[in-house]
């Protein structure tokens, strides 16, 4: 394998050759706006979703994975922030997610959480078609398309490998904890369309909303035409190739012509948004870095349209190369334009953890940690370097502490009992692992775990509860079978 860039995917897309995993890391930055549920809440939530997701169960004909990397959530937080504002919803509610899958398509599981696949991000040609995306989304959100969908759930029992999908949506119902981190999103076409599909009177009342949000917000409205425009070819297509959001958002020309005369009776002048444009390009710029093979992203580096984003798109192919002193090099070069920005430092830390200089990882993660002290998955890259030279002590604070973050990030967990185990703490690692398994969907290997923590932890503690919440999930869960 060595020298492939054919992605490994794990709980999070990974990029691997040889004995090294180069991968778009989970970042997850924790939102200063409301309190997370306590662990035992969102595991009843978990166990109840999975019985769910049993009940609907079957093969699932295509899975993809989240792509949860701490400097794209930004990116699409700068990007989303005035439309979401603009439609009525708090951006700090609402996350955009990113899945990777090379097909175009966009949709909303539940109220919280916009899911775009890559494949859509590297087509659309501006910020302004992505935030046209959004706002579209956006409206089946304020529109109550998905509370309506949700309300009738229960006529979904025959919409095979729905579970999957409800799982993703757990985390977001949770308090913005991925519990869906270890699942794949997936699901077979018919069902994924039976539950996120859009009827052609939601369709036509989004494109209203949205534009008039678009409006509002001060954004270019002609990015909605944009996006309608890549769609409008697929309609003589048989519904075979064409591309998922087709499917679920269904596109006639007669909806188009009204999106045309809504953006003209705008009257809003041509314009860019220059913020937007510098986190567009950099979302775009990261993710076709990891995802198409470093030779191509190499080939390309003028068409970053930044001197930034390019030194890391090059650090990125560079560290797929395994060449690890010309993706410092690059990685340098970008800190050195943005000394404080907390994603290059963090991408850095990856490059040498990754490149085996675990105790240099460990000294950037922390300049990471400094600039970004809120990120769960900077901590958790932190405590995974310190983990790696041998600072054990040092480790656990760290990853509880991110954990405390992010409760429900399965890397995090599956460092934290790594941990626990070095220290001799048996029922911690257990009830560490148990958590992780359940919330990748695991349950049978979550309650062999579950129960060799309850059988450890003293009776009653916080960590005894935890365990005994999974213990009691798996349970149910078996009897589903």
């Amino acid at each position: 394998m060595k020298g492939s860039t054919a992605p490994r995917l794990e709980f999070r897309m990974s990029l691997s050759h040889g004995g090294s995993a180069h991968r778009l890391r989970a970042e997850y930055e924790a939102s200063g706006g409301g309190s997370m549920p306590g662990p035992r809440a969102a595991l009843r939530l978990i166990a109840t979703l999975c019985a769910l997701a049993l009940l609907l169960a079957a093969p699932a004909a295509r899975a993809a994975t989240l792509l949860r990397d701490a400097d794209l959530e930004h990116a699409l937080t700068e990007i989303a922030a005035p439309v979401l504002r603009a439609a009525g919803l708090s951006p700090g509610q609402v996350d955009v997610l990113v899945i990777k899958d090379d097909r175009m398509n966009a949709f909303v599981a539940d109220t919280t959480r916009i899911f775009i696949n890559s494949g859509l991000i590297l087509k659309l040609p501006n910020a302004k078609s992505l935030q046209a995306v959004i706002a579209h989304e956006a409206a089946h959100i304020t529109g109550g398309h998905i509370t309506r969908r949700m309300d009738n759930m229960r006529a979904a029992r025959n919409a095979a490998g729905l579970g999957l999908v409800l799982a993703a949506a757990a985390g977001a119902a949770t308090g913005r904890a991925d519990a869906a981190a270890g699942l794949a999103i997936g699901a077979q076409s018919t069902a994924m369309r039976s539950f996120l599909g859009h009827s052609r009177a939601e369709e036509s009342s989004a494109d209203i909303a949205s534009i008039r949000t678009l409006v509002q917000a001060g954004i270019d409205p002609r990015g909605a035409l944009q996006v309608q425009e890549i769609f409008l070819g697929q309609e003589a297509l048989n519904v075979g190739r064409q591309d998922p959001y087709m499917q679920s958002h269904p596109l006639t020309r007669d909806r188009y012509r009204a999106a045309q005369g809504l953006v003209a009776a705008a009257k809003v002048p041509e314009r860019n948004d220059p913020n937007a444009d510098y986190w567009f390009l950099r979302t775009r710029g990261k993710l076709s870095a990891f995802l198409r093979a470093p030779g191509w992203t190499l080939g390309r580096l003028g068409d970053s349209g930044s001197r930034d984003i390019a030194l890391m798109r090059e650090a990125v192919a560079r560290h797929r190369q395994t060449d690890l002193p010309g993706a410092l090099k690059a990685i340098d070069g970008a800190l050195a334009l943005r000394p404080k920005d907390p994603y290059y430092h963090d991408l850095k830390g990856q490059i040498l953890l990754e490149g085996r200089r675990p105790a240099d990882s460990a000294r950037v993660y922390a300049q990471a940690r400094d600039l970004a002290p809120r990120n769960a998955q900077v901590l958790g890259g932190l405590g995974r370097a310190q983990l790696a030279s041998g600072q054990f002590a040092a480790a656990l604070a760290t990853l509880e502490e991110a954990r405390g973050r992010d409760w429900a990030d399965p890397r995090i967990l599956r460092d934290l009992s790594v941990a626990y185990a070095r220290a001799g703490n048996n029922g911690m690692a257990s009830e560490a692992t148990a958590q992780r398994y359940a919330l990748e969907g695991r349950m049978q290997d979550a309650g062999i775990h579950a129960k060799r923590a309850v059988d450890l932890l003293p009776r009653g503690s916080a960590p005894w509860n935890r365990a005994q919440d999974v213990l009691d999930a798996s349970e149910r869960a078996a009897r589903k079978r």
